[in-house]
């Protein structure tokens, strides 16, 4: 079986890495891909946005299935370039990936179905934002506010202001952060307060199954300090969630968000980001993705055990709710390590040391983001967010652990990562 997984960062690694567990696959292919997908990949010089050309290539290379990984791809319409010409493609269409294209068509989807989320309001200017700000709706000039660009930002177009000054600030910078397309709509949301937690479900259009809870660390520095990245680090551990918190989230989010979708005509088959606030009054949705979170995804599918192949032809063929996932138990861990400068322009181009001596740690995978090869063959830096260092263990504190003491073999000048992931904001 031939696989093409579109993408280039540490998610892309991930879900490479996981299908190269198959006994069923045969060759990988990855679009872009990075240096470090080269181990279990074949690199296909076609960006994640050529959606015609992936295509072609899929239709000339005969590939049974393909797998996208990004945001971007998915909003260009790829899903539905692929479905056009009967290839099998895993991933949100077009329409579905309003969800996450468009914040403000999300909050709209959620208000109409009755998805639990923050009271929003959304503006078309920069002064049409502020003075929303200054009608009071949200509280007065001491109260949070959350400052959203409509469009795709990756991952930075969300400011949490800790009062109106600061968020007229935001709202002024948003355009010269994420770019004038992302920032043409601007959402502004009430602070919601409560442990925040990430969801991800596969979906099938009617049934889904989840994947372990995770909780990410945004913010670049340690005690959740500093501007928004687009992850430091990440884990997953059974407490993030009770049974009944989930029952809870499947009665009030999953299935209200699914039925809309069919409702509105657009059945969603992929898979499903819930980014969550666990409130006083229940959960609250803050965003949808369309697709794994990055890097999320690397602490989740180092726990897969079941092929991943299966769960695919199991989404495209409507059969996930007989499907069994089966997940290692435990916990896991990722930790990025990052650029100098990141998460403004990163310095590039530095050799990375200590690679070999990472990977001889026992459960522990490094999963590559943004490194290519020197003319030597040395991986070095081309990218912000480098590596995610990723590891499993019996509990938290072993996840960590050995995913921190692999982590410490790496070496290159002006590296920087956290080292709180796994620890509440303030320990």
């Amino acid at each position: 079986m031939k696989i093409l997984v579109i993408g280039s960062g540490g998610r892309e690694h991930a879900i490479c890495y996981a299908f190269s567990k198959s006994q069923r696959v045969t060759k990988i292919y990855c679009a872009n891909g990075n240096a470090g997908i080269a181990s279990v990949a074949e690199l296909v010089d076609i960006k994640p946005d050529e959606t015609r050309r992936l295509a072609d290539f899929a239709e000339s290379e005969a590939i049974d299935l393909t797998f996208v990984g990004g945001e971007t791809s998915l909003a260009l319409g790829v899903v539905d370039e692929f479905e056009a010409r009967g290839l099998k493609i895993i991933g949100a269409s077009k329409t579905a990936a309003r969800l996450e294209a468009s914040k403000a068509f999300a909050k709209d989807f959620m208000e109409r179905h009755g998805v639990p989320t923050a009271d929003y309001a959304v503006a078309k200017s920069p002064g049409e934002a502020i003075e929303l700000l200054e009608t009071g709706r949200f509280g007065d000039a001491s109260t949070p506010v959350v400052v959203k660009a409509d469009g795709l930002a990756a991952g930075k177009g969300v400011v949490v202001a800790s009062d109106r000054a600061e968020a007229i600030n935001a709202i002024n910078e948003l355009e010269s952060l994420v770019g004038a397309d992302a920032a043409s709509t601007i959402v502004l949301e009430e602070c919601l307060f409560g442990c925040e937690v990430s969801l991800i479900l596969f979906a099938d259009g009617e049934s889904f199954a989840l994947m372990p809870p995770t909780r990410d660390h945004k913010r670049i520095g340690e005690g959740d300090t500093g501007p928004n990245t687009g992850g430091m680090g990440t884990f997953t551990d059974d407490s993030l969630l009770t049974s009944e918190q989930a029952a809870e989230i499947i009665d009030t989010v999953i299935r209200p968000t699914l039925r809309g979708c069919s409702d509105e005509g657009f059945r969603f088959r992929g898979i499903l980001f819930l980014g969550l606030m666990m409130t006083e009054a229940g959960p609250k949705v803050l965003e949808f993705n369309v697709r794994f979170g990055d890097p999320e995804t690397q602490a989740i599918l180092i726990r897969l055990e079941t092929d991943l192949v299966e769960i695919c032809e199991a989404m495209l063929a409507g059969w996930l709710g007989e499907t069994e996932i089966k997940w290692r138990a435990g916990s896991s861990a990722c930790v990025i390590l990052a650029a100098e400068n990141y998460p403004a322009k990163p310095r590039t181009g530095d050799v990375i040391n200590g690679l070999k001596e990472a990977a001889a740690h026992k459960d522990v995978v490094t999963f590559h983001a943004g490194t290519k090869l020197d003319e030597r063959g040395s991986f070095v830096t081309s990218g912000g967010r480098v590596l995610g260092v990723t590891a499993v263990g019996d509990d938290l504190a072993s996840a960590l652990e050995k995913a921190y003491a692999a982590a410490g073999e790496i070496t290159w000048p002006g590296m920087q990562f956290r080292r709180d992931i796994g620890k509440p904001a303030g320990s």
